[in-house]
């Protein structure tokens, strides 16, 4: 009896997981597609006044457009990323089979393995099926002439660009600068979740 409700009960959690990664992949690749096909490179929509905008930009690094070298470092952070997602699957599977996973792991693991996946598309494919963004174009999917760029090598779409409030000009280094200067997306917001609620539960995450 206990083996079948263990059954059970990693089946919601194997779907409860597909769910999460689906819906924030979709949701992600969606406004990423949409915004890259109606916004020029550099361009602005103010969503709720002065303080969140949609601002087109990309780039070739990590989270919150920091970047990691040149041709071969992108190389590198496609791949590790990569790798990196399929351990953080393989191990949240294994969690599950082993009866030692939980509603809290389910989410915590599923937020970042959707964030990275978000990205992940992008560096992959974004190159090839996109044309180049200008600041004078807009791109267009599915090019007739191909994409920008080689496989692995495709940028990053951002769009979120909160404006909540200035620093105070005496502060050293970030006087007069915005709060929060960098701008992202929904996939950097699901890792960034995720990562945060690993950090408040990590001793809720795995069952004894």
């Amino acid at each position: 009896m206990k083996k079948k409700v263990n059954v059970t009960n990693n089946r919601k959690l194997y779907l409860l997981s597909l769910i999460i990664i689906l819906f924030f992949l979709f949701f992600d690749q969606i406004l990423k597609i949409w915004v890259k096909t109606h916004f020029m490179l550099g361009e602005s929509l103010p969503v709720f006044g002065n303080w969140f905008h949609l601002r087109f930009i990309e780039n070739e690094g990590m989270a919150f457009g920091i970047t990691f070298g040149d041709q071969i470092g992108k190389v590198l952070l496609s791949v590790g990323r990569i790798l990196l997602t399929a351990f953080l699957i393989y191990y949240l599977v294994r969690l599950i089979r082993r009866n030692k996973a939980n509603i809290v792991s389910v989410v915590v693991f599923s937020l970042i393995i959707a964030g990275a996946l978000g990205n992940i598309i992008d560096s992959l494919f974004y190159g090839l099926i996109f044309s180049e963004s200008t600041y004078y174009s807009v791109a267009t999917l599915f090019p007739p002439e191909g994409g920008y760029a080689p496989l692995l090598f495709g940028k990053v779409v951002d769009m979120f660009d909160f404006n909540l409030f200035m620093l105070p000009d005496w502060l050293p280094l970030f006087g007069g600068t915005h709060f929060f200067p960098a701008i992202f997306n929904v996939a950097d917001s699901c890792v960034t979740v995720g990562v945060i609620l690993f950090i408040i539960f990590n001793k809720k995450i795995i069952l004894n």
